[in-house]
């Protein structure tokens, strides 16, 4: 391996070039995998790397998995108009309520600028039967609109309804049409600190008026995806799926455990996949190089993180493998207050080289999410644009998202870009801004620009990376050289067109 693990475990090997034995499932049914160029420049201190995480085949069935569910509805005063809203979100939420397996803990929860319980009246979880059912349905029916928006409020009455199943794979639903204006920012992140780790939240914006980055700020802390409802019609199949899914959970809480040598730190670790979630900041301190990340509860999935390290190079020696980290999970299963490592561990390693042949070449998977994450960027950036009233610039970003969403599969931010522009050559970048764009699917765009797509080939081994293809190309913007295969510079990020040159963004034609 090079030089060792000092930590006194020892960890699984792996070469760094694509799986090692940490690919193997976990006695828990997980797998971790971690692909990575392990190659640096002399000159380099930063190691990407793409953590895998596999659940095979987790142990429980859902039907003894115990689960607590709790539906958030917007009920302020904006819900009555057009009151088709709150009919929809009515007519959802009792979907989903018919989508509860028997036995499972539950409550509807009335959001204006305070959180009033729908079902059952009083605050605690009933479990679900015929007659709960029944009762949550009919209570439902009689909400009516008024007050205003505070989705802190209605996030700490949830949270504390989850406190009475600590046990329990706990999830909440939440939908709004309407900004967070009866409470600060100030008191919305101290409810979201209180919330963190304790329950996983989807979220869904209805209506014309709501603030995207809201429902994306709750979902990154509560570990959950959001959406935009563009249609009333399709909010109630809409929530049944949500809630399928929810129900097909059977591990509360997976943990990335990352403990590294001393000078390594973790610089960024977000989900890339299915949608970006950023963790960094949400790290748990084991100890002073141990850092666990929360990933929500888990069905039969898979899902890819990208995980930067900044490794100082002073001390270090060159020409050999250095073991710079090692990656866990920590399962944490109904019943269980505390989590266990399940014993997928893979090392994250570092090789310092003077040949730019392989230092200079990205990892397929790591190439890949950096090209989401400017698809990402591109689409946030556009509806910014377009939002300032600056069309033009709006269908250069929208343009360039186009590109990089075509050229990544990416159907999903694809779908929704092409309601926006006018796609002249996709391979271009070039669009035409639609006129009269409808709010409903700018707002689809902006909340859904986190979408990310799985890299065709993630189930396979990548490729090793010391094997030359192509002939090298230069980037002009830093100056490094990368292969002929890559699509962005290894060395800042920016994409490359075929001369090496960083590539320009999309271009909005009049």
């Amino acid at each position: 391996m090079g030089t060792e693990w000092d930590s006194g475990e020892d960890a699984d090997g792996g070469t760094g070039d694509g799986a090692g034995d940490g690919a193997a499932p976990g006695a828990t049914g997980f797998a971790l995998e971690v692909s990575q160029n392990r190659y640096l420049s002399t000159r380099d201190d930063v190691m990407d790397a793409v953590l895998t995480v596999t659940a095979h085949d987790p142990v429980e069935s859902t039907v003894d998995t115990e689960a607590a569910e709790v539906v958030l509805l917007d009920c302020s005063g904006s819900m009555g108009t057009p009151l088709t809203k709150l009919l929809a979100a009515q007519q959802a939420a009792a979907a989903a309520v018919d989508t509860l397996r028997a036995g499972v803990r539950f409550a509807v929860v009335q959001g204006t600028h305070r959180a009033a319980m729908v079902y059952p009246a009083e605050p605690r979880l009933a479990r679900v039967d015929d007659r709960t059912r029944a009762e949550a349905k009919a209570a439902i029916a009689r909400m009516q609109p008024s007050g205003g928006t505070a989705m802190g409020t209605w996030l700490t009455l949830a949270n504390t309804l989850f406190d009475q199943h600590p046990t329990a794979i706990r999830h909440a639903l939440l939908l709004t049409d309407g900004r967070n204006q009866s409470e600060s920012r100030e008191q919305l992140d101290r409810a979201l600190a209180a919330c963190e780790g304790r329950f996983v939240c989807d979220a869904r914006g209805i209506g014309e008026h709501y603030e995207p980055r809201e429902l994306l700020r709750i979902v990154s802390v509560l570990r959950g995806r959001a959406a935009a409802v563009r249609a009333e019609s399709e909010l109630a199949e809409d929530f049944r799926q949500m809630m399928a899914v929810a129900m097909g959970r059977t591990v509360a809480d997976v943990r990335l455990r990352i403990r590294t040598l001393p000078g390594v730190e973790v610089r960024l670790l977000k989900q890339a996949y299915p949608t970006e979630l950023h963790l960094t900041e949400h790290a748990i301190t084991v100890d002073d190089r141990t850092a666990e990340f929360s990933t929500g509860s888990w069905g039969r999935e898979s899902r890819e993180y990208h995980l930067s390290l900044t490794v100082e190079r002073e001390g270090r020696p060159w020409n050999e493998d250095l073991q710079v980290a090692v990656v866990d999970l920590v399962v944490r299963r109904p019943g269980q207050v505390e989590g266990r490592p399940c014993g997928a561990r893979s090392p994250v390693l570092v090789h310092w080289t003077e040949d730019l042949r392989l230092s200079t070449r990205i990892d397929p998977r790591v190439a890949h999410y950096l090209g989401q994450a400017e698809l990402s960027q591109a689409v946030l950036a556009g509806y910014d644009a377009y939002g300032a009233g600056d069309h033009e610039r709006a269908g250069v970003e929208w343009g360039r998202a186009v590109r990089l969403a075509t050229e990544s599969g990416n159907g999903e931010i694809l779908a929704r870009l092409v309601r926006l522009v006018e796609v002249v050559d996709a391979g271009a970048g070039l669009v035409r801004v639609r006129a009269n764009l409808r709010a409903r699917d700018l707002l689809d765009a902006a909340v859904s620009h986190v979408v990310s797509t799985m890299r065709p080939d993630s189930a396979a081994d990548p490729p090793r990376q010391d094997a030359p293809s192509g002939p090298d190309r230069t980037c002009v913007q830093c100056g490094r050289i990368s292969p002929g295969s890559a699509a962005h510079c290894a060395a800042c990020g920016r994409r490359l067109d075929d001369e090496g040159q960083p590539d320009q963004a999309g271009v909005g034609l009049p």
